[in-house]
């Protein structure tokens, strides 16, 4: 039998050692022979070392699987049969600009969401141009399995501008919801049944009981538990009870950000102001997990790791990856092409469905019509989308100014771009795209004030 070749673009990740577990737990089912990380040279003493802890677990295991590690992304890629990305552009660095820059003018910075989100996009999207043209001519036929953020955006780019149709993007968040939120209800995970629909970070889902009766109204009733599946970098807002019932649906943690704008904000600036914000947090995080990984006597992932606020997406990945070549046909929740599921979305749009997982790939379920209100939430995110991706790919400013005024959670008109400014010249590094308009910005004296701890409640945010 012919042995899987996977390479992994971001290998240096502290998520590695959970991809790790992931293959050896299926290895009976995923027969591989070599695994390729891949990384940068700002990467290279991270790479080196989960490469030497994820070589160590194979060896404590009866399978003969060879770790790689380098910093030639083609080598990596020539003939692998799968490729997943975890990588970050500007590490956590660029991580703590898109937080703390728009925090210093009173507006939400977050990692996937708001201006943060979209400048993650502005880099990482041309980066992943590239990582495709190297797939066409090194790995034709290998499926993308991604997990960089904003990880819907990204598979869009992917799929529908660079025309890489064998891609599933993925998240943790529909995994984890699935794992925690039966012990709500006092009903074992193994017996319900969900159904997801919408964006990658902006999804809602139903809920099953074994007979196939619904049990959503009484997952909405526990919503606000502690433990609920809600993930560790999320501050755990109440939702209101009132208003879920009203919709019928269960939100994602990530709708707190929506529906408890103001709390959210608050709680952000707070931790932004005493605590530092959440990338300043997982940077301590993730020092300490590679100090961790040093140990030359770790053979297993280390139960720290969980801390990290990504949890499961790894698994999630090899998971996919076997459902896919050994065409099992079970049910994930991805990002995939809408062909219909969504009907209030273009057919070509990416969004985060139910699917059946295959050797076809990922076949959406569909969700059916949805109710005035998520319709007219799911259709602005979705062309916020749309005009973050036109701007990464073009380094049109009119265009991103346009993303930053129809996100909900950037305040519009003069703010917008200021923050859009000030990120532009703080990422000035890895925006190529952008750099006529950022060295017009920088002329006109504008300088980022992410540096600067600012007492923002005094100036009325």
């Amino acid at each position: 039998m012919k042995k899987i070749k996977i390479a992994t673009i971001g290998g240096g990740s502290s998520y590695t050692p959970e991809l790790m577990e992931g293959f050896i737990k299926r290895y009976s089912e995923l027969p591989i022979g070599e695994i390729w990380l891949v990384d940068i040279e700002a990467g290279r003493e991270k790479l080196e070392i989960v490469g030497a802890l994820a070589q160590r677990m194979w060896d404590a295991t009866p399978y003969k699987v060879k770790v790689v590690t380098t910093l030639n992304r083609r080598e990596a890629l020539k003939d692998a049969d799968f490729v997943t990305t975890q990588f970050r552009v500007g590490l956590l660095d660029a991580r703590i600009k898109d937080e703390r820059i728009p925090l210093s003018h009173g507006m939400l910075g977050q990692e996937t969401n708001g201006a943060g989100g979209m400048f993650k996009a502005f880099r990482t999207i041309p980066v992943m141009k590239e990582i495709i043209e190297d797939m066409r001519e090194l790995c034709s036929d290998a499926w993308l399995i991604n997990f960089t953020n904003p990880s819907g955006m990204i598979t869009e780019a992917v799929i529908k501008e660079f025309g890489w149709k064998k891609c599933i993007g993925l998240c943790n968040v529909p995994v984890m919801a699935m794992m925690k939120e039966g012990a709500t209800i006092g009903v074992d995970a193994s017996k319900l049944s969900y159904q997801f629909a919408g964006l990658n970070h902006f999804h809602w889902h139903r809920v099953f009981d074994e007979n196939g009766k619904e049990v959503t109204k009484q997952i909405i009733d526990h919503i606000n538990d502690k433990e609920s599946g809600l993930p560790k970098n999320i501050f755990s807002a109440d939702f209101s009870l009132d208003l879920l019932h009203a919709t019928k649906v269960v939100p994602c943690g990530y709708h707190r950000y929506y529906y408890c704008e103001r709390e959210m904000l608050n709680h952000s600036i707070e931790e932004f102001k005493n605590e530092g914000t959440r990338a300043e947090q997982v940077k301590e995080v993730e020092e300490a997990l590679f100090k961790l990984y040093k140990n030359e006597d770790l053979t297993i992932k280390p139960e720290e790791l969980s801390k990290r606020g990504g949890a499961y997406y790894s698994d999630a990945a090899c998971e996919c990856i076997s459902a896919i070549y050994n065409n099992k046909g079970i049910h994930m929740v991805v990002s995939t092409q809408n062909n219909g599921a969504i009907p209030c979305l273009d057919s070509d749009s990416i969004v985060e469905v139910s699917s059946i997982i295959s050797s076809r790939g990922a076949e959406p379920i569909a969700w059916g019509e949805m109710s005035s209100f998520e319709k007219g939430y799911i259709q602005i995110m979705k062309a916020m989308e749309e005009c973050t991706i036109k701007a990464a790919l073009t380094g049109d400013y009119g265009t991103a100014l346009e993303a930053f005024s129809i996100n909900p959670l950037v305040q519009h008109g003069d703010e917008a771009r200021i923050v859009l400014n000030e990120l532009l010249v703080a990422h000035e590094k890895y925006l190529p795209q952008f750099k006529n308009k950022i060295e017009e910005l920088k002329k006109e004296g504008v300088h980022s004030t992410d540096s600067v701890v600012i007492d923002l409640m005094m100036n009325g945010h």
